[in-house]
């Protein structure tokens, strides 16, 4: 039993709110356990210059902890004039996972920029980044499909991220901060909805970690983010009518 009453291959409680913000193409904000997150999709026509002329799209991603997100308070990134190496880290693999997750083809010359905003913060603040960026671009693209913007649906995948470690010796699901303060190995799962991994950061803390303690630990994971896709599916299906995809559609 952990200190908030969870087994081991627990997950925290998960709320997705679609439609948070109001100018934003597509928006929800995702709550696993105490973290909290805003993230939205937004449009704008064109593309990179190493793209234009291609006639495929492209998704990329922002990633921002409000000062007071933490128990200490938090520098905001602007004040210094630059990004952390960890914000440029997250950033790119928000942006990474979503690329996966939509046929860029289908999309056209059209960028859709992802920003996680990190409201409160306990622990998996990437991994709950990664799951809610995918709802608020599925919004975004039934918002851009029912203007006329596109002709289908772009998704191929869903992607969800969760956090998974070894804590006081044994393996266990969606971290607080408290136990990945204290954990002696750290990772993060990103997957596809074919029991696929698009990523996977582990890291030995306090010890070194062996291939059947991995095994365990992504065994954890794909459960967890099944039950994440199960939430998302839910949320989609409320707000969108999401019934399946299928090659590539909604």
């Amino acid at each position: 039993m952990r200190q908030d009453g969870r087994l081991a291959n627990g997950t925290r409680k998960i709320k997705i709110t679609p439609n948070f913000i109001k100018y934003a193409e597509g928006s929800c904000l995702i709550e696993m356990g105490d973290t909290r997150v805003v993230c939205t999709a937004s449009v704008e026509n064109g593309v990179p210059r190493f793209l234009r002329g291609q006639g495929t799209g492209w998704i990329t991603a922002e990633y921002g902890m409000l000062p007071a997100s933490c128990q200490g308070r938090v520098s905001r990134e602007a004040t210094s004039g630059k990004k952390t190496g960890r914000t440029h880290e997250i950033q790119r693999l928000i942006g990474r996972s979503m690329r996966l997750a939509c046929d860029m083809n289908l999309l056209g010359e059209k960028t859709i920029w992802l920003d996680a905003d990190v409201l409160q913060a306990d622990g998996g603040t990437r991994c709950a980044s990664i799951t809610g960026s995918f709802v608020a671009l599925a919004l975004a693209l039934n918002k851009l499909k029912k203007n006329g913007d596109i002709d289908v649906m772009t998704l191929k995948h869903f992607i969800a991220a969760i956090s998974v470690g070894i804590v006081g010796g044994k393996a266990c699901l969606d971290l607080t901060y408290e136990e990945d303060a204290r954990a002696e190995v750290d990772m993060n799962v990103i997957m596809t909805d074919l029991d696929k991994f698009v990523e996977v950061q582990g890291t030995a803390e306090g010890a070194a970690f062996s291939k059947d303690d991995m095994d365990k630990m992504l065994e954890l994971a794909r459960a967890g983010i099944g039950r994440l896709m199960k939430v998302q599916k839910e949320i989609l299906e409320k707000t969108i009518g999401f019934q399946s995809l299928d090659k590539g559609k909604l």
